[in-house]
């Protein structure tokens, strides 16, 4: 098995894991067979499994970054199609979390595996031991648990669990896999309840629901306080637990109550009163309407325990409170928060303390070491830090003095003390070396397999002494807005340092400066910014607050020469001598958009989101975006009718549509053919500069400059009737249809003869002139002032 690839993969159990897990294989590029059991009869043999995959295409968010792939899923059930489980390298069975019911399909199963194929379960907290035990001893040395977090498409993080019976290397390939190919985020775990991340998680969220009832805060206001104000995902406490489903919360809880007894927090794995008058209501969530929260008409209405009814919602924090929680120090933020007699500030200590407490007492029992609860954490519940990360930040004796001294004083939720080795005189479990495991009585290195090369610049981690990409690598050149910087291979790396890497005045200089850079001293030039693989965008576009200076000194006429240099600069892009590779995640918007268009080749992550925005704020795309229309739709017609290719890309540009995914930007024809997708963020820059090498290696020329015939003044006039309509269906504002007819003005290449050939910057002169005339208008005016105020398109 030293050569072991996972060709393809079998999904036993098409329920709402199971058929993402299968969804997320095809986003891959994996073949998979998703099995369920048999139609009742009348149906389809398939009928289970169809119409799990029907609903794939109608989930939100989309668990097929192509719904049109759904189709490539093979379907099958257990009693007709256990033949075709030899095909499969990996089978990972997500059915229902029922004992029984696993041991029962395992036997059936067993003896139709490939002798080298790896077992794996998706159970959320079941004994992997347990679940073994129900199978024979080939097979059990290749079995083990793989916990992927729902929804699996969007949710970074896998649990890996071994049994003392898995085979040392099943863990490695099966990790290499998952990491490479379906893009997550690995952690090792022990077999215990829950494991890592639903342990510490659903502690942590019965802990927040604890204190919240004991400092009499309402719902409302505890999800304010313990969203993103504290760095954790945005829907707060009791949001996520509708979001979740309160009969899968009740169930985890269950399973803690069941097989930790002797959890010295056992009295807290209990459904809290109020979550157990709502299951009983069958008032589960999201999921059936009504939960802590639920909808009326336009309003959100919060739960009442005390009445049980809904009343409404919307309180926030206390302003005192808000600016604490914006302090940048931690160890001042959480002084403030411990010192503080205000009743929220009480609370949000109260529950940093019951946490950090959790994690000292049981590290040991649950991880290998620290900072596996710490990506566990993040990668699964959305925490920015993880808790032993913001530990160590704010201060690591000092807290471990206050949990100790509530400890001592009964405000702990458990007597249990804290371990020694927190209070040993250390300054925290992550250091350069690794991370403190307190069964090792060491500091534990990161995994060096091989799949972690890939990664330029690998998750970062407080105390760590990890560089990384905004500081790594050896500086050419920095400013303010850009670093220009190589790590010694020939391609020289340009990253940019404005907020969501929006393009100014200082940023075109740059990328002008690194082109010539590159042009002179290097073999090829990439695009990459230092947080493009932790959430960050590649650009959202033209910097309008930076040009706002300009126009209301000299109007919209002396914005010309910046937009003018934009042009240029996109073009020196892909008329560069070298190759030029964007390395694509997150948002690439507006000129965003246009500048991973003009690239030599893109690599983007599969989570990018892409279009051509501008008429959000009133305006058309100047970068080039709509030449590149024009461009790429005559090249696809190849002497058909041009308009027929036009319109469909015309329509993405008027209507600002955004892709939900690279595979829907390739779609849009935002990217190329040959362009690569990636499904780990943290490959990017490695994916990158390999592809530039090999271009540079193939003897890289850049497209010589050819003309683009055009649709001419009969395209226009087609499109603009088409817009008539919308306008006087209501559809559409005068405004929208003003900039529609412009758009159209410009990809059809204005008021000459349909088939006449035009040069690019006969459309790019045509682009910037629109351009300008927009931002002399009143309404596109009140759009961009709107967009700079609110963060929000103004429709006028």
């Amino acid at each position: 098995m030293s050569n072991f690839l996972v060709k393809k993969v079998a999904i036993l159990g098409a329920g709402v894991m199971g058929a993402q897990i299968a969804a997320h294989c095809v986003n891959a590029r994996v073949p998979v067979i998703l099995y369920d059991l048999p139609g009742k009869e009348g149906q389809p043999r398939n009928a289970l499994a169809e119409r799990a995959v029907e609903q794939l295409k109608k989930l939100n968010p989309a668990p097929l970054a192509d719904a049109a792939q759904a189709g490539l899923i093979e379907l099958a059930n257990f009693d007709d199609h256990l033949d075709r489980l030899p095909e499969a390298d990996l089978v990972i069975e997500a059915i229902a979390e029922r004992m029984d019911w696993k041991h029962q399909l395992y036997a059936k199963i067993g003896a139709h595996m490939a002798p080298h194929a790896i077992f794996a379960t998706n159970t959320s907290g079941l004994s992997i031991t347990a679940l073994a035990s129900a199978l024979p001893d080939a097979l059990r040395s290749r079995f083990c648990g793989v916990h992927f977090f729902n929804p699996p498409r969007y949710m970074h993080l896998v649990e890996l669990i071994p049994t003392a019976a898995t085979e040392a290397g099943i863990l490695d390939r099966l990790e290499t896999f998952l990491t490479s190919t379906l893009g997550k985020g690995v952690v090792r775990a022990l077999d215990t309840p829950n494991f890592i991340a639903n342990r510490v998680g659903i502690f942590g969220m019965l802990a927040t629901m604890h204190e919240a009832e004991q400092f009499g805060l309402s719902y409302d206001l505890v999800d304010d306080l313990t969203g993103a104000k504290l760095g954790r995902a945005k829907s707060g406490t009791f949001r996520t637990a509708d979001v979740v489903g309160l009969d899968t919360l009740g169930h985890v809880i269950r399973t803690m109550t069941d097989t930790l007894a002797d959890d010295p927090f056992h009295s807290l794995y209990r459904q809290p009163p109020a979550l157990a008058q709502l299951l009983a209501d069958g008032r589960l969530g999201q999921k059936a309407g009504a939960g802590f929260y639920k909808k009326a008409g336009k309003d959100i209405l919060r739960y009442d325990a005390a009445k049980n009814d809904y009343l409404p919602s919307g309180a926030k924090a206390d302003d005192l409170i808000a600016r604490i929680l914006k302090e940048k120090d931690a160890g001042k933020r959480m002084k403030a928060l411990h010192d503080s007699t205000h009743a929220q500030a009480r609370f949000l200590w109260a529950v940093f303390r019951d946490t950090f407490h959790y994690i000292a007492v049981h590290l040991e029992s649950i991880a290998d070491n620290a900072r596996d609860v710490d990506f566990a954490l993040r990668w699964g519940f959305g925490w920015k830090q993880g808790p032993f990360e913001l530990w160590q930040a704010a201060g690591w004796q000092q807290v471990a003095q206050w949990v100790k001294e509530d400890i001592d004083a009964g405000r702990a939720l458990s007597s249990v003390p804290l371990p020694g080795w927190v209070v040993d005189g250390r300054d925290g479990v992550h250091r350069p070396e690794g991370s403190w495991s307190p069964a090792k009585q060491a500091y534990v290195p990161r995994s060096s397999l091989p799949v972690y090369e890939r990664q330029a610049f690998r998750a970062p981690l407080v105390g760590s002494g990890q560089a990384q990409g905004a500081t790594a690598g050896a500086t050419v050149h920095e400013d303010e807005s850009v670093r220009l910087w190589h790590r010694g291979d020939g391609v020289l790396v340009f990253s940019t340092k404005t907020k969501m890497h929006v393009m100014g005045p200082d940023v075109i200089a740059g990328l002008e400066r690194a082109i010539a850079e590159a042009e002179n001293n290097y073999r090829a030039l990439v695009i990459w910014h230092a947080d493009s693989a932790d959430g960050g965008a590649f650009s959202a576009g033209a910097d309008l607050q930076a040009m706002l200076p300009t126009f209301m000194a000299g109007g919209a006429k002396a914005l010309d020469p910046f937009v003018a240099r934009f042009q240029n600069t996109m073009m020196r892009v892909k008329y560069a001598n070298v190759p030029v590779v964007a390395a694509v995640a997150g948002l690439a918007l507006g000129g965003g958009c246009e500048l991973l268009m003009h690239a030599s080749r893109r690599v983007v992550s599969l989570e990018s989101y892409v279009g051509l925005v501008e008429v959000g704020v009133g305006l058309v795309p100047a970068g080039g975006g709509l030449k590149e229309i024009a461009l790429r739709s005559a090249r696809e017609a190849k002497g058909n009718d041009l308009l027929q290719f036009l319109r469909e890309r015309y329509t993405q540009a008027a209507t600002a549509a955004v892709s939900k995914s690279a595979l829907e930007a390739k779609k849009m024809g935002y990217l190329s053919k040959g362009d690569v997708i990636v499904l780990h963020p943290h490959e990017l820059l490695h994916v990158a500069a390999t592809q530039a090498l090999a271009m540079a290696d193939a003897g890289y020329r850049p497209p010589l400059a050819s003309l683009i015939p055009v649709t001419g003044r009969y395209g226009s006039a087609t499109i603009k009737a088409q817009l008539v309509n919308l306008r006087d269906g209501g559809f559409i504002s005068a405004h929208d249809m003003h900039i529609g007819s412009l758009i159209a003005d410009v990809v059809s290449g204005g008021d000459i003869e349909p088939g006449s050939q035009v040069s690019e910057q006969w459309l790019l002169d045509r682009e910037r002139g629109a351009f300008i005339s927009l931002l002399g208008h009143p309404k596109t005016e009140e759009r961009i002032m709107g967009m700079l105020q609110t963060g929000k398109p103004v429709r006028n």
